[in-house]
């Protein structure tokens, strides 16, 4: 009996630091019970379509005229177009096509873009805009769509439009708009652009409004081509309304030496997480011959619009 409050100590002792763990297991929850930072939502695509198949054989037909004067394998073989090369087909895939025709050579490039955001306070929608509105900024237009998070964070001003949308960050940083005025499907990341080369956004020899509905003056020589001679009214670059959640147009012709001149028409729109970037360029056989501007810039247009489909399906 001498021994009971030796044990009676010792059950105490147990008693009390289980409950001075229970106490510590609930601090340690009650802690954890902070502020949490709710991810970004991902963006509508995560794969991409197959480039060279994303184009109707209809609608090749048409921007490559010169095809339709070559043996049969010869055209399926222009048809079937050339794929870019690019290291992650989930991220960024392409296509172009060429033909020659007696009077003028065509070429096509179609190029997809996912955008991926890894910051989770931005979403993959918010980022792909701020890679758009680079291309935008590069081409010489603005719109006046409000500024991504990105553009926001730099420019301090959450509520402003258009002034700041574009600078973004480094990361995804995209290929510069003014590649998407030429025939490469590889250009630098600078989002540099050549003012000297660029036609200017306010109409320059257009002579219509920011809408692009002034007449032309081109006279087409009826032989599919589009080229034609005499004096140039060229419609302006401009931003598209009613193509994708953003789109521009930028329409760049220059002339080298004594050739006939070459001219890009670019077609650059955003849906969702995706960049899209379409370039239809002819160059006239001969000095006195001239592209067509509007027939260029409506087919462009009309293909824009048919990926845009494609990719909402």
């Amino acid at each position: 009996m001498a021994y009971v409050p030796g044990v009676a100590l010792l059950a105490a002792l147990v008693v009390g630091c289980s409950a001075g763990s229970d106490s510590n297991a609930n601090g340690a929850d009650s802690k954890a019970g902070g502020p949490t930072v709710t991810p970004a939502p991902p963006g509508k695509y995560e794969t991409l379509p197959a480039p060279c198949r994303a184009v109707p054989r209809g609608m090749l037909k048409d921007l490559l005229p010169g095809a339709a004067q070559l043996p049969g394998d010869q055209q399926e073989k222009v048809f079937r177009g050339s794929a870019s090369v690019t290291y992650d087909t989930d991220r960024k895939v392409g296509c172009s096509w060429k033909s020659d025709a007696p009077n003028a050579t065509r070429s096509l490039s179609i190029d997809f873009e996912r955008v991926v955001s890894y910051d989770p306070a931005v979403s993959d929608d918010d980022r792909a805009d701020t890679v758009y509105a680079k291309k935008e900024k590069a081409a010489g237009l603005s719109s006046s769509a409000t500024p991504g998070p990105d553009a926001e964070k730099n420019s301090g001003t959450p509520g402003e439009k258009g002034k700041d949308k574009g600078k973004g960050t480094d990361a995804d940083k995209p290929e510069g708009a003014a590649t998407d005025a030429t025939a490469s499907t590889d250009g630098s990341t600078d989002g540099s652009a050549d003012p000297s080369s660029s036609s200017s956004p306010s109409g320059g020899d257009g002579g219509g409004d920011n809408g692009g509905t002034g007449p032309s003056t081109g006279t087409g020589t009826g032989t599919g081509t589009g080229t034609g001679t005499g004096t140039e009214d060229a419609l302006p670059s401009r931003v598209l309304d009613n193509l994708g959640d953003a789109a521009f147009l930028h329409d760049l012709p220059t002339r080298a030496g004594s050739t006939a001149q070459h001219r890009t028409v670019s077609v650059v729109f955003r849906t969702s997480n995706v960049v899209v970037t379409v370039r239809y360029a002819e160059q006239p056989a001969l000095v006195t011959q001239v592209s067509d501007s509007r027939e260029l810039q409506e087919k462009a247009q009309a293909l824009a619009r048919k990926l845009a489909e494609t990719l909402s399906e």
